[in-house]
């Protein structure tokens, strides 16, 4: 196979951080090619650096075997070479056909725009990628996984030789997933080359064939994807093993009732949904896209009004029509998107730290206490295990995982007695994931309240001490959390539509 791209010796320093060192990393034509290690282990400012988002200060890169510079994206494209990033980057107010070809429209006389030539080509591609998507419409009104199929699209309409795919599934089904896959396949044959970034372990052995891993910015290994044990691959990465102790769910039959929800209502997306989460207890939130699992935290929440419904905390009925209604009763949400709803992206990790709690840090006349907010900040940045070379970094330029550990601070900070994590591992590596669960059972165990709503049934089994089931917009079951209840068990219920509530597997 012929080599498409080679690097070595790449080096990139930031202020006061040394992001490469010394790295490497070649592509074949039709393979493709993982690329995994923990976040802030230089995965995506390396592929920043092929795509010509950043310019490297060091080494050589070679595209279809000469040396070149890539000095923009534009010059990227020119090579051939194609992005897709974990965090979205389209314009709400254009449709789906606009974001694809914006810079690039198709002109009839006198330079008018030509939509008609515009979206019959979005909807070649949406067809080649077997996806029933309407070319005209807006992308703000569109799920995250469909925007993530117009990101898609978008790449694909460049042709690229080198296509880089950073957590393309995040957002996706299995359902989703398996299309993405069909056309990953597609254009293997076709003698693309692939770049995947991915923190799902499952798809490496499915998608993948070759693993190179790196760690804290540096080159670890490149291995064969077929016969190179996953176990194998995450010890690269992390530098260590990580073992999952097995879920012991604990007797709550006696604890309080801190959040109870009843005939909660909010048009087809949530119909009649009612539950109870006890101190202590980790809920978990399982179904397949659009099952209405984030609806109803949102609605629980106050970021979205429900048309009915009754919730209680401690056994009295709260208010909620905003969000800062569902704060002062003790309930803090995660969002499933932190970029647009966690994190205020052009602050720094302290301030988006005390964000929630700001309170705190303001005097009688109005003025801020710099230097308790400095101490907090970095008292979670230490317990979290932020990386950051300090608490004025700008919260934009961490890696996604620890941005999302940065939410997950402002809520602690803010005590709150109830906190809903939505996807709350989305686009985090194995070993943060791992010391992720061990906080949230930390909390758990502390008498925080804890729902977590995850797309990853191994996750939802590992962390929840019982799981709730949707099926578009109704609770479908309550099961057991543990040994006792398996994948198929959530699967049969998260596709029993109009359902009848089944009996509840735990704690009421």
């Amino acid at each position: 196979m012929a080599t498409l791209v080679k690097m070595t010796g790449i080096e990139k320093r930031f202020p006061g951080v040394h992001a490469l060192k010394n790295v490497q990393f070649e592509l074949e034509a039709g393979e493709v090619h993982a690329l995994m290690g923990e976040n802030g282990a230089g995965k995506s400012t390396l592929m920043k650096i092929l795509s010509g988002i950043y310019q490297r200060d060091g080494g050589d890169l070679q595209v279809n075997g000469k040396s070149v510079t890539i000095d923009s994206p534009r010059a990227a494209q020119d090579l051939g070479i194609g992005i897709i990033h974990q965090e979205l980057s389209l314009m709400n107010d254009l449709t789906a056909a606009q974001n694809i070809f914006i810079g690039r429209e198709p002109r009839r006389s006198f330079g008018r725009l030509d939509e008609a030539a515009l979206n019959a080509r979005a909807a070649e591609i949406f067809a080649s990628m077997n996806l029933n998507l309407d070319p005209k419409a807006n992308v703000g009104s569109l799920t995250i996984a469909k925007q993530q199929m117009v990101e898609i699209a978008k790449a694909l309409s460049y042709d690229s030789r080198v296509l880089i795919m950073d957590e393309p599934t995040a957002a996706l089904n299995d359902a989703e997933i398996a299309e993405l896959f069909v056309i990953i396949n597609r254009l293997k044959s076709e003698g693309v080359g692939i770049v995947y970034i991915s923190h799902k372990m499952d798809e490496l052995k499915r998608i993948s064939d070759r693993v190179t891993v790196m760690r804290d910015g540096e080159y670890v290994a490149t291995v064969g994807a077929a016969d190179t044990p996953i176990s194998k691959i995450i010890a690269m990465m992390v530098g260590r093993e990580v073992k999952e102790e097995p879920l012991e769910v604990p007797n709550l039959s006696e604890a309080e009732v801190s959040l109870e929800v009843s005939d909660l209502n909010r048009g087809r997306e949530i119909r009649d949904v009612g539950f109870s989460v006890r101190k202590g207890e980790i809920l978990g939130f399982a179904g397949l896209m659009g099952a209405g699992r984030t609806e109803v935290a949102r609605a629980i929440f106050g970021a979205d009004p429900k048309d009915s419904g009754v919730i209680r905390v401690h056994g009295q009925e709260v208010s909620i029509s905003r969000p800062s209604d569902a704060v002062k009763a003790g309930i803090g949400y995660l969002s499933e998107d932190r970029k647009h709803f966690g994190l205020a992206t052009g602050m720094n990790v302290r301030d988006n730290i005390a964000l929630a709690s700001m309170d705190r840090f303001t005097s009688w006349g109005g003025v801020l206490d710099d230097e308790a907010m400095r101490k907090t900040a970095l008292d979670y940045i230490r317990k979290l295990g932020i990386r950051t070379p300090s608490d004025t970094q700008e919260v934009r330029l961490l890696s996604g995982g620890n941005q999302q550990k940065a939410v997950i601070a402002k809520w602690l900070l803010r005590d709150c007695d109830i906190l809903i994590f939505d996807e709350p591992t989305r686009g985090i590596d194995v070993g943060a994931k791992s010391e992720i669960y061990k906080l949230l059972e930390s909390l758990a165990a502390e008498g925080k309240t804890i729902i977590v709503i995850s797309s990853e049934l191994p996750e939802i089994m590992r962390l929840s001490h019982r799981i709730a089931v949707m099926c578009e917009g109704r609770l479908t079951g309550i099961l057991p959390g543990g040994k006792d209840t398996t994948q198929e068990m959530i699967m049969q219920l998260a596709t029993q539509r109009e359902a009848a509530m089944q009996p509840d597997g735990g704690t009421a």
